[in-house]
Parts: structure tokens; sequence; C-alpha cells
């Protein structure tokens, strides 16, 4: 199996790459960041050379957040055959979920935590040059919440949820206002509809603000 491992810790891209070698694989590259990771793919397909599998971490530089994930979408999008197995210890469900999207065959995204031997991860990378899908259940629960977390917001109107994404920060009506430039009538009328929307009916055991809100986190 030929391939590439994208990871910006030297220390576990030597051992992956090592961990791979021994076991008779060739790692064609490994690279430290997600930019130098389309790079040598792109060359490696214009030469008829496309790894079986993109081995890569999700956070890498500049700013360690999803660079990783997001250059896995791109090269799926770019080459559909290109296996890619995200080996990380974040969960990111926005560009997990466009991974997924775009096709979910040749897919894996296991969490470095969780994998409890060298033969489980093996496995999984044989499963998704093969064109299976492996997923950790941590990672499908994660999905899941944020796909029901997205339907439930979808009742809200933009408006409706720029107020209440400043809600979620602790907002006042008063700084909702100020930040949106809105009076506070129309501040107190959208809080309202997003109350009715998201089927919070007034109740004095609870506090409907705060009930929004951990709708909005997911909660």
């Amino acid at each position: 199996m030929r391939l590439i491992v994208a990871e910006d810790s030297a220390i576990l891209r030597d051992g992956l790459v090592a961990l791979l070698t021994r076991r008779g694989h060739d790692v064609v590259e490994a690279v430290g960041d997600a930019a130098a990771l389309e790079t040598h793919v792109a060359h490696l397909a214009r030469t008829d050379e496309l790894p079986d599998v993109v081995v890569t971490d999700v956070r890498m530089p500049p700013s360690f957040t999803d660079e990783g994930l997001r250059a896995a979408v791109a090269l799926r999008a770019a080459y559909p055959d290109l296996g890619v197995l995200v080996f990380s210890q974040h969960v990111e469900t926005r560009y997990a979920s466009d991974l997924l999207a775009s096709g979910a065959h040749g897919v894996g995204y296991l969490l470095k935590d969780r994998v409890a031997d060298v033969a489980e991860f093996m496995a999984a990378l044989d499963q998704v040059a093969q064109g299976r899908t492996v997923l950790d259940p941590e990672v499908v629960s994660q999905l899941m919440g944020a796909s029901r977390r997205e339907a439930t917001l979808s009742a809200l109107t933009p408006r409706e949820r720029e107020v209440l994404e400043l809600m979620a920060q602790g907002r006042s009506n008063a700084a909702i206002a100020s930040t949106l430039f809105l009076s506070a009538g129309a501040v107190e009328k959208n809080v309202t509809s997003i109350f009715e929307r998201l089927g919070l009916p007034q109740d004095s055991a609870d506090n409907r603000r705060v009930l929004a809100v951990l709708r909005y986190l997911g909660v």
C-alpha cells in the first residue's frame, strides 16, 4: 500500500512512518502541514502515482485548528478515489460532515486516544484502502449531535441566529442591541420569536433564555 502521512508532531510522524514501513507499506511522503500534503498529492497525481491512502491529523500549522481536515476534504473533491484516514485527538464536525458528504467510500476517522492497539489501526487502514468506511463511535455520536442541533436551529431566521449566538456569549438584550445596531424592542421581539420557534413555552420553572442557549450549544 502506498501512503502519505501528514502529522505536525515530528515524533508522532516518524513513529507512524516506522510503524507502517515495518508492516510492508510504502510511505511515499511524510509531511508536517496541510499545504505540503496537498502539494505532494497533486504532484503524485500528475505523475499517475496517486497514493492509496492519506493519513492526516486535523489540527496542523499555521493555526492548528482544522487545516488537515480541510485539506482532506479538498483532496477528496479533487481525487475521489483517494482513500483518506483522519487520525486525530479532535472531532471537527463541520468538515467531517463535508468529508463524508463527498462520498463515504474509502474514508476513516479515528481518535488517537481511543485506538486500543496497532492491529486495530492497521485493520482500519486496510478497510479504508479497500473502499470501506471506518468511523470511531465517538465521531459518529458528535456528528449526529451536530446534525440534530442544525435541524433545531434551521427554524430560526438569520437575524434570530445572530441574536441567539450573542445570547450564548452571555450578552444582555441591551448589549445585543448595541452589537447588531437594533432597537431594544427589536431585540426583545427576536428573543420572543426564538423561544417560540424552539418550542420553549413560558414556564416559571424554567429559564427560557438558558434553555435556548443550551439548544444552540447542542446540549
